[in-house]
C-alpha cells in the first residue's frame, strides 16, 4: 500500500527539519515582491543520512524534498540531493534565520548554504557546500547533538567524548567550553529566552548552563535506574518556560516535566513500554512527540500528557528524528528504514477537558435550581 505522506528515499535517515519560514514557500515566475501574502501550499523539508563509511554502496547525502499541504504528501523524489562522500551527516541543525545548516560528520562539522533550484517542473531549494570553514569544529570527533538558539545567535554542540561547546554565531567566538559535561552528550536544548542551555548525557544527572555567565547553575538528578535521553525547553500553555526530559527505566519510556525556576520535577508520566528514540515539542508548546524503537509515533497533549494521536508502525524501523512544523500542525519523522513521513496534527480539544466543563455546568445548574427552590419555600412560608 502506497502512503502519500510517507516516502522512501533510498538512504537510512538520521536527521530532519523543516526549512525556515522565509525559505519554505515555493517561488515561481509569477511571484513578485508586490504579491500579497498567501497560505503556503508547498513546503520543503531537509533530510540527512546514508550508509556511513562502509562498503554498503549506500551513499551519504543531504536531501531536500517538497511537502504538499493540500494533498498531505511528500514528493516522490528529492528536489535536490547533495552527496557528502564518505562522511555520514549524522546530526544537523538548521539556522532559524535561513542562513544555512550545520551537519556533524564523523570527525568534523560542516556548514552548508541554501541554493535556489529552478527547472522546467521544479522550483525550490537545494544545498551547496559553503566556503565558510568552521575551524573550531574541525577534527573534534563525532558530535551527537547540535542546536541553535531561537534567535540564531548561539550554537551549541555536544560530543561523543562528553565535551560541550557553545559559540556566538556567526563569529564562532567561544562562550562555553566544558571538557567533562557528561560521559557522552546525548542532547541539548536552549531555553526560549536564550538564557539557559540544558544538556543530558549517557551517565550522571542532566545539567543546566547559564549562557551569560558560562557556568552550570543546576543539576537535574535521576531517580533509581533512570537514563535520560532527550531534553527540550518549551513555553507552557500559560506561557511559562518548562523543560521536558525523556527517561528510560525498566518499565519503558517516560517524560519528566521540570520547573525552570527551582529546577525541580513537576510531574512524571510513563508513556511507552518501548525505548524512546526521538523526541520533539511543538512551537506553540501544546504537543509533545515521541518516536520509538518499534517505529511508532505518539503525539501527546503537553498540559495533561494524555495521548492525542498514535501511529503504530509509522515506520518499519527505528524512528531517528522528529520535528514539528513552524505552525505546529505537522510532524516530520525519519527512520533508519530510509523513510520520511509527515503526520498531520489536528487541533482537537481533550475529552477530559470537555468532561470537566460538562460537570461544572451540571453543578452550576443544580446550584441555581436549589437556590430558586429555597426562594420559593421562603416566599411560601411568609405568605402562610
Amino acid at each position: 500500500m502506497v502512503i502519500a505522506n510517507s516516502k522512501s528515499y533510498g538512504v537510512p535517515l538520521y536527521g530532519a527539519s523543516w526549512l525556515p519560514l522565509n525559505l519554505s514557500r515555493s517561488k515561481s515566475e509569477d511571484d513578485s515582491d508586490e504579491s500579497p501574502p498567501s497560505i503556503d501550499t508547498t513546503r520543503h523539508v531537509v533530510l540527512s543520512g546514508g550508509g556511513g563509511e562502509g562498503k554498503s554502496g549506500i551513499p551519504n547525502a543531504i536531501l531536500v524534498s517538497q511537502f504538499f499541504v493540500d494533498s498531505n504528501s511528500l514528493s516522490d523524489q528529492p528536489v535536490a540531493k547533495l552527496g557528502t562522500g564518505t562522511n555520514l551527516p549524522y546530526r544537523m541543525a538548521v539556522h532559524p534565520g535561513g542562513e544555512g545548516l550545520i551537519c556533524s560528520m564523523p570527525q568534523s562539522c560542516r556548514w552548508f548554504e541554501w541554493d535556489e533550484v529552478k527547472s522546467d517542473d521544479v522550483c525550490g531549494w537545494g544545498l551547496k557546500s559553503s566556503e565558510k570553514i568552521l575551524s573550531q569544529l574541525e577534527d573534534i570527533g563525532q558530535q551527537l547533538a547540535l542546536t541553535f538558539d531561537d534567535e540564531g545567535s548561539a550554537l551549541a554542540v555536544g560530543g561523543e567524548d562528553g565535551k560541550l561547546r557553545v559559540f556566538k554565531w556567526p563569529s564562532m567566538d567561544s562562550i562555553l567550553d566544558e571538557s567533562n559535561a557528561h560521559a557522552s552528550v546525548k542532547d541539548l536544548s536552549f531555553s526560549p529566552d536564550g538564557k539557559f542551555l540544558a544538556s543530558v548525557g549517557s551517565s550522571g544527572p542532566g545539567r543546566i548552563w547559564d549562557i551569560a555567565s558560562s557556568t552550570p547553575v543546576a543539576a537535574l538528578p535521576k531517580v533509581k535506574d533512570e537514563r535520560f535521553g532527550f531534553c527540550r525547553f518549551s513555553h507552557s500553555i500559560q506561557n511559562n518556560q518548562v523543560l521536558y526530559v525523556t527517561a528510560m527505566q525498566g518499565r519503558g519510556g517516560s517524560i519528566i516535566k521540570w520547573n525552570t525556576t527551582l529546577w525541580t520535577r513537576i510531574s512524571l508520566k510513563h508513556i511507552t513500554r518501548d525505548s524512546i528514540t526521538a523526541f520533539n515539542v511543538s512551537a506553540d508548546g501544546k504537543y509533545l512527540a515521541v518516536g520509538t524503537m518499534e517505529g511508532d509515533i505518539l503525539v501527546l497533549h503537553s498540559s495533561s500528557m494524555r495521548l492525542h494521536t498514535a501511529v503504530k508502525k509509522a515506520h518499519l524501523g527505528i524512528v531517528t528524528s522528529l520535528m514539528f512544523s513552524h505552525d505546529s500542525r505537522a510532524l516530520l519523522s525519519t527512520s533508519f528504514d530510509s523513510s520520511a513521513r509527515v503526520t498531520l496534527v489536528e487541533d482537537k480539544k481533550e475529552r477530559g477537558l470537555s468532561l470537566w466543563v460538562i460537570l461544572f455546568m451540571m453543578l452550576l445548574a443544580i446550584a441555581v435550581y436549589y437556590s430558586k427552590l429555597a426562594e420559593l419555600l421562603s416566599l411560601s412560608n411568609l405568605t402562610a
